[in-house]
């Protein structure tokens, strides 16, 4: 049972590190913190960390904790416009469901709480839903909204209109998506939730809503890996002194699954 947990909190923190969470100094969280948040043995986090470590992933330093050494390279795009899952499925003539099977509020971790700029441990509005289209799993959603924000938002509207647009529809008008992707399995909980087998790749998309300069909403989907690809069309905008960099837009694309294809 300890092994598996320590698997577990190893491929949590895979993901974390894929994500970008410890980019600003490398610092991890403490083992007590670590214990804490998975509620698990000092032995069980040791044996998760020593995982990664030999792994490349990161390493110990006396006296100041874990650090990544390794990590996913992000490349930074100029990107034009956003699209949402939501309106290539429409496109693609399905309809896409939302249903929410988590909602309340929870104290903010040191990484969410960087990124939605609040302080650690006050309270965010916290939801997470599992979409489906026409039946079938595409992805697993958690999102996150600072409490200041989160007044306006309901269970029901967490379901439709959804969380983002809620927001906006209040007047938070989103001008800047930060988006992160990386690659991940299913874990029991979304194998459970998609209907697949635990260990099924996964696409990672981490999204920053910012509006009026500042964050109002992050979320993380987790799809399916044979359901979504995310496509970025390079254009040749209008040329600059001493800039070569095209244009870029981004499209997130609902790929049909295996079933569909053929049909």
């Amino acid at each position: 049972m300890t092994s598996t947990k320590a698997a577990a909190i190893a491929h949590d923190l895979r993901e974390r590190v894929a994500l970008g969470e410890f980019a600003d100094t490398g610092a991890m969280d403490s083992e007590a913190q670590l214990r804490s948040r998975y509620g698990v043995s000092r032995p069980t986090v040791r044996r998760a960390l020593e995982t990664l470590r030999d792994e490349g992933l990161v390493e110990s330093r006396h006296g100041a904790g874990w650090f990544v050494t390794g990590s996913a390279f992000h490349q930074r795009l100029a990107l034009g416009t956003f699209r949402h899952a939501g309106s290539a499925v429409a496109e693609a003539g399905k309809s896409l469901r939302r249903r929410v099977v988590e909602f309340g509020f929870r104290p903010a971790p040191l990484s969410l709480a960087v990124a939605l700029g609040v302080d650690e441990g006050s309270d965010l509005l916290h939801a997470r839903s599992v979409r489906t289209v026409d039946g079938e799993g595409l992805d697993v959603v958690r999102e996150w909204v600072p409490s200041a924000l989160a007044g306006a938002v309901s269970r029901d509207a967490a379901t439709t209109p959804g969380i983002w647009e809620t927001l906006q529809r209040q007047g938070h008008r989103i001008t800047t998506v930060r988006q992160t992707v990386t690659a991940g399995l299913a874990s029991d909980t979304d194998a459970d939730l998609l209907g697949v087998a635990e260990g099924d790749p996964l696409l990672l998309v981490r999204r920053v809503a910012v509006a009026d300069g500042a964050p109002v909403a992050l979320s993380d989907h987790r799809y399916l890996a044979a359901r979504f690809a995310l496509e970025v069309e390079f254009n040749s905008g209008p040329a600059t002194a001493g800039s070569e960099t095209p244009g870029l837009r981004s499209v997130d694309a609902a790929t049909p699954s295996p079933k569909e294809r053929t049909a």
